[in-house]
């Protein structure tokens, strides 16, 4: 036994669709029931407008995941919200929870890697933050009420009224980890998704969204916390090492030893190994992005990573 916690919840990346690098979408959708039928807890998935030129809509994946799911959660991590306005997302959203029956989670981030995503997008990168705060604030208003009126920096609405709504409010999770992402998640998360975070910054950043949300009349306790990895499962060490670096640096187009101490490979066991400090300082969820050799790799990576992680946490 690793520890005394609850194993946590295991999500995975699921990857969209780009027929020009030979992926389809019967690919992705074969990928999502396979999840689902690996027992895995949930699907996450990515989003992006032009991040160095590549886009994949997160909404959009998940609402075809979701036509040929039944049980599975879905979860956008992160879906960069201060690049749309929020009164559509708030239709998209909750169109997307209705047809899931109430399995979708609202994962946000600021993004600004590329700042010229945002430019392209007709959004000054300087402003992502704010923009995300009020947008947050119109989207749980819009799910729960009508004749909504807003006043901010950003945006103003008058009079706003979106049906349908939400099978039930969509939980918000606020991704990232500077020191405005765990403000946010204090004052307006329903949960935090940490990333590029050691065990010691993890536990801290669990006290300062604490004290934010105290400090907001919230209890701290009903904000779930968990972190995201990127990760590869082999028997080899060096094998997995490769696969991931290789799928790091193509999306970041840094090198690896800017994020290797954040990123667990090796067999499932070691990867188990690695995330448990994080699942005994709190972390309640796991999201997995494996770089593996096939989608139906990834799946089964995750899979092997959660029932180790199970082994380990009873």
């Amino acid at each position: 036994m690793i520890g005394r916690m609850g194993a946590p919840s295991v999500s995975v990346m699921l990857k969209s669709w780009d027929i020009r690098v030979g992926t389809t979408g019967e690919m992705v959708l074969d990928a999502a029931r396979h999840a689902e039928a690996l027992g895995l807890d949930g699907i996450i998935a990515g989003d992006h407008v032009t991040f160095y030129g590549y886009g994949n809509d997160g909404l959009i994946t998940l609402t075809a995941a979701a036509a040929v799911t039944e049980r599975i959660e879905l979860k956008t991590a992160v879906y960069l919200l201060p690049l749309r306005h929020p009164v559509p997302v708030a239709l998209q959203v909750a169109q997307l929870d209705q047809l899931s029956m109430g399995r979708f989670v609202l994962g946000i981030g600021v993004g600004g890697e590329d700042p010229h995503e945002f430019w392209s997008s007709g959004v000054d990168p300087a402003t992502r933050g704010a923009r995300t705060n009020e947008a947050i604030q119109v989207l749980k208003r819009l799910w729960t009420e009508d004749h909504v009126s807003f006043t901010g920096k950003h945006f103003q609405l008058d009079d706003v009224t979106v049906y349908p709504k939400p099978f039930r409010p969509v939980p918000i999770f606020v991704g990232g980890r500077s020191e405005a992402a765990l403000k946010r998640a204090g004052r307006l998360g329903d949960g935090y998704t940490g990333i590029w975070l050691t065990p010691k910054r993890f536990r801290e950043a669990k006290e300062r969204i604490a004290e934010t949300a105290a400090g907001a009349g919230r209890d701290p306790g009903e904000i779930e916390l968990g972190m995201q990895y990127w990760t590869s499962v082999s028997e080899s060490r060096e094998e997995a090492r490769a696969l991931v670096a290789e799928g790091m640096e193509g999306t970041y187009r840094l090198p690896f030893e800017r994020f290797e101490r954040y990123t667990p490979f090796g067999t499932a066991t070691e990867i188990a190994e690695y995330l448990a400090p994080f699942v005994e300082a709190g972390a309640r969820h796991v999201n997995l992005v494996p770089v593996q050799d096939s989608p139906s790799a990834v799946m089964e990576a995750a899979a092997a990573v959660r029932e180790a992680l199970r082994a380990g946490f009873r």
